[in-house]
């Protein structure tokens, strides 16, 4: 049996309890290094296995080999394993081995960070990473642009990086050509842990924001968002059916 298991975007009162019993009733649980330290103390006695970035499917090849040799296994993920995680990969490489996978969803990024900055998301928006690792930043570049034609609240995911420090930047200039520079913006980093800071200005004013980076998660609202009482709202139109 594998578990891949969301444990959320922040600290343990992130993780739901249908993640903590999946990961109790586990043997083996492993992971990017820093989710596992994140969980290390809520499961003592369980074997731990760490790897590091990039190691994606080196992980589900041994989740697999685990779970042949009849252990219960918790492949953990940040946030939600099937928002950029590790969910689509496990299931690839397990199909027709009979083993069996859940999934057990947790709260992602996008979510975490709404509820800090107001309520952004209350209308349809679309998530985007601007990690060019898998997808190239042509490809990043033209669903900016349509999310952007569509009107859509757009959430960034994997803003900025030391490898990629001007990616950011693009998007911004990508969402300018659409958007007033007076769109409600805000950013998040290090949602639900206890560094945990946040910024709430224009799109305009966040293209500059130098300490956007891999711990961020960015939210530019539509045409109808505003901020009121220094939340970003996206109306979802309860007032037009009054």
């Amino acid at each position: 049996m594998i578990y891949v298991v969301g444990i959320g975007a922040g600290g343990h009162d992130g993780i739901t309890p249908k993640a903590l019993n999946a990961l109790i009733s586990c043997d083996v649980v492993m992971g990017y290094a820093t989710y596992i330290d994140l969980i290390r103390d809520l499961l003592p006695g369980r074997k731990f296995l760490c790897y590091s970035m990039r190691q994606e499917r080196e992980r589900c090849i041994d989740a697999l080999k685990f779970s042949r040799d009849g252990s219960v296994v918790g492949l953990v993920s940040g946030g939600d394993p099937g928002v950029y995680g590790m969910a689509g990969l496990m299931l690839e490489v397990s199909a027709g081995s009979g083993e069996e996978v859940r999934i057990i969803a947790g709260i992602t990024a996008a979510n975490a960070c709404a509820a800090v900055l107001g309520a952004p998301l209350m209308n349809d928006y679309a998530a985007i990473s601007l990690s060019d690792l898998m997808t190239s930043w042509d490809v990043i570049a033209e669903r900016l642009k349509y999310a952007c034609m569509g009107d859509f609240v757009i959430c960034l995911y994997n803003p900025a990086s030391n490898h990629r420090p001007e990616h950011f930047r693009r998007a911004c200039e990508i969402m300018l050509r659409y958007r007033s520079p007076d769109t409600p913006a805000g950013y998040v980093r290090n949602a639900g842990r206890n560094r945990e800071t946040c910024g709430i200005m224009t799109l305009g004013e966040i293209k500059e924001c130098r300490v956007i980076d891999m711990s961020c998660t960015v939210i530019v609202g539509n045409s109808k968002s505003c901020i009121l009482d220094g939340k970003i709202i996206t109306p979802r139109g309860y007032e037009l059916k009054a």
